[in-house]
This record gives structure tokens, C-alpha cells and sequence, in this order.
């Protein structure tokens, strides 16, 4: 592991024999935010300030990335010269909230993230509760754009505090789901001679553990969705998205049990009423269950996010024209080599035959992350707090990549 408290003054060797050797230097940077602290651009601007201290005249290239986590709406964005929506939606309780998403007129696609509606950034910690907690937002964001014309919409599952399995979506885009036990009550009713609207569930995920039927809405006019998951999780099990991120979103180990089993009903009547069963694919755990929710409600296609992004900004074009990649992101472990930024970008360097390099927040000593990079360069510091990191991300990332540009 390589720290940047020490620069090393530039010496002239036989490598680089003059300055005009050194403006060949092609230095592509292209990391993810540091979440907490900078985004994707001002991780990537202050990189570039500490090499060019050292490395004047080198031609550096800025491509912010992400992973289909928060930040891939802004990074597409900014890359295909789109504008900013707004709609009204409602937060992860049913709170009203001004929504945004990314329109690109070009193609009429939609670029939104799941966390803007349904997002833990939406609560306080005290607020978590995940059998409250829903995604019925995201459904009136996917419906805002289907009805402004858009031919296609790629949305972010990252940062989710839900876990409804995309219970909330569904109703919001006019799917209606019965339960066992009330649909008894309203045939037995309906039987006697009163008229009596068929019951719905519409509350706690916990709920879908009497699901019996699904009923489709008459009329849905949805365009094509990608959906851009950075992880890889099942619906449901010991990997799935309830076991796996409950607890982050603050639930128990009695409420992980409750709502995994009410997602494994809500699978099983899918597969009953539709005939399809998505829980064991890849991605379906992805934003507590949402990824399988879009497929099994809106015909999703789920994608790895970073290579979502990696085609919408050109990456692999760009990777090709440098000399040397530089990446990084908050945390380098090995939740990075589930699809996050770092991975893919190591990936598509290897490929091409270009030196990656990381700079990044803090890093595992895990030896099979660590061998993706030639190099990796990590802010923390010995008796650093985690909030001092984040609080000098900025100048640690410039005395970095100063140390990083000695080195080439």
C-alpha cells in the first residue's frame, strides 16, 4: 500500500529524459464519489490538481463514473448533455417531495435513481424503518416519464431504505395485490349480496405474507427499462436483499425473518399469476428487492451498472486513448469487486493494457482487491479518525495523486 504523506521530489532519470517527454503522459481519471464527502467530478478535479503540481504538461482526461449506486443520473447527465425534470412523488413514509430525474432529450431517455424518491438520504436515522419504509415514489417517477413520451428510462437501484421487493412500485403503476385473508371475507360478502370494492394491501411489507392474488392494471404503458444494480444480490435467503441489507436499514433480526418470508410470497404468487420467477436472478435483491419488482412488474431488464455507465460516457474509447488510468472511491474491499467503479474500470484497463492505479478513502489490505491496481494510494492516515478522512478528502486526494505522479 502506497500513502501520500510522503511526496517525492522529481528527479530526471533516464525514463524521462526532458520535459517534452513528460506532456505525452495521456492520464485518464475516472473515479466514483466519495460518499459523504466529494462527488464523482470533485474527487476527479482535485486528483487532477495534485498531479499536475508535479506532472504540468500532461494531457489529463476527466471522466467522473458510477455504478448504478447514487450519482449515476449525474454522471450520465453530464455526459450526454441532458437537463433536469422535476415530478411530484412521495418519500419512502408518503411524504410529498419534489422529485428530479435526467432527461436526455436525444433517444427521449430518462435517467433516474431509485434513491430519489425511496432513498436512505430521504430519512434521518431515527426514521428508518424498513416495514414502513416503500417504493411507491419510484413508481410515480417511472410513470412522470412514461407520460412526458420517453422512449426509454435507465434508473439506479443504489442507496435504496426500502425492502418491499418493489411492492410499493407496483402499486403505484396500478398493480393491485388481494390478500388471503380479506379476499375471503370479500367473496363470503359478495356471496350475501353486498357490494364491496375487492380488498387490497397497502401497508407493511409484512403484509404480502397473506398475498394471494395479483391483479394487473387494465391499461400500463411503460417504455423499455434498464435497471443498473451495483450488486448482485437474490431476492431472497441468505444472500438475499433482506438478510444481506436489513440491518444497514435498521431492521431486526425478528423483522429480517418476517420480511423475507413475506418477499418469498410475494415471488411465489408472482410465479403463480404471471408464470415467471425472477428471485434467483442476479440483481433482484438489488435496492431491497426492486430489481426484482421492475422485472417482474414492468418487464426491467437488469444490467450491471457500471456497465450502464461505462457505455452512456464512452469509457472504454477513452481508456484506450491513455497512458494511465487512475481510479478510486470512498471504500476499496471487496464489496468493490461486486461491479463496483474500481473493479470495472481495473477491468477494462487489464483488457486494454493500460497501468490503473486507485486513490481512494481507505482500503482492505485483502490481497485479491489490491492486485486489480499497479497501485493503490488511500487517504487514511495512521490515527486518523474516519471523520477526519472525510473531512480532508479534498486535500488528501490532491497530496495523493502528487505522490502517484512521482512515481510515473
Amino acid at each position: 500500500m502506497v500513502r501520500g504523506g510522503e511526496i517525492l521530489r522529481f528527479a530526471q532519470d533516464d525514463k524521462w529524459s526532458t520535459r517534452d517527454e513528460i506532456a505525452f503522459v495521456r492520464i485518464l481519471i475516472t473515479p466514483d464519489k466519495f460518499k459523504g464527502s466529494l462527488n464523482a467530478r470533485e474527487v476527479a478535479q482535485n486528483i487532477a490538481k495534485g498531479l499536475r503540481d508535479i506532472l504540468p504538461d500532461a494531457e489529463i482526461d476527466i471522466v467522473p463514473m458510477a455504478d448504478g449506486g447514487e450519482g449515476t443520473a449525474e454522471v450520465i447527465c453530464d455526459a450526454r448533455g441532458g437537463s433536469w425534470l422535476k415530478c411530484k412523488a412521495h418519500d419512502p413514509l408518503g411524504r410529498e417531495i419534489d422529485a428530479r430525474y435526467a432527461w436526455i432529450e436525444s433517444g427521449k431517455i430518462a435517467v433516474m435513481e431509485m434513491s430519489e424518491a425511496a432513498g436512505m438520504r430521504r430519512l434521518t436515522q431515527s426514521e428508518r424503518d424498513p416495514l414502513r419504509a416503500n417504493t411507491f415514489g419510484v413508481g410515480e417517477m417511472l410513470l412522470d416519464a412514461a407520460n412526458r413520451g420517453a422512449h426509454e428510462i435507465t434508473i439506479g437501484l443504489g442507496g435504496s431504505a426500502t425492502n418491499d421487493g418493489g411492492f410499493g412500485m407496483a402499486r403505484a403503476v396500478g398493480f393491485r395485490f388481494l390478500s388471503s385473508v380479506a379476499l375471503m371475507r370479500y367473496l363470503l360478502a359478495r356471496l350475501r349480496g353486498e357490494r364491496l370494492n375487492a380488498p387490497e394491501l397497502s401497508g407493511s411489507v409484512i403484509e404480502l405474507q397473506t398475498l394471494e392474488r395479483i391483479k394487473k392494471p387494465e391499461k400500463l404503458s411503460l417504455p423499455r427499462i434498464i435497471a443498473a444494480a451495483d450488486v448482485r444480490n437474490w431476492l431472497t435467503g441468505e444472500k438475499g436483499a433482506t438478510r444481506t441489507f436489513g440491518p444497514q436499514k435498521g431492521a431486526t433480526a425478528d423483522q429480517l425473518e418476517q420480511m423475507d418470508l413475506a418477499l418469498v410470497r410475494l415471488a411465489d404468487v408472482v410465479e403463480q399469476d404471471f408464470g415467471f420467477d425472477y428471485q434467483n436472478q442476479p440483481g433482484a435483491g438489488a435496492a431491497g428487492g426492486l430489481g426484482f419488482g421492475l422485472m417482474s412488474f414492468c418487464g426491467a431488464k437488469i444490467r450491471p451498472g457500471f456497465d450502464v455507465v461505462a457505455e452512456a460516457v464512452g469509457l472504454e474509447s477513452k481508456i484506450e486513448d491513455a497512458d494511465v488510468v487512475i481510479t478510486g472511491e470512498g471504500s476499496l474491499d471487496r464489496q468493490t469487486l461486486e461491479g463496483k467503479t474500481p473493479a470495472g474500470v481495473a477491468r477494462l484497463a487489464r483488457k486494454l493494457g493500460k497501468r490503473v492505479f486507485a486513490i481512494v478513502g481507505r482500503a482492505s489490505k485483502d490481497g485479491v482487491v489490491r492486485e486489480m491496481f499497479d497501485g493503490v494510494y488511500e487517504n487514511a492516515r495512521e490515527g486518523m479518525s474516519q471523520d477526519e478522512n472525510m473531512r480532508r478528502a479534498a486535500e488528501l486526494l490532491r497530496e495523493n495523486a502528487r505522490a502517484l505522479a512521482c512515481t510515473l
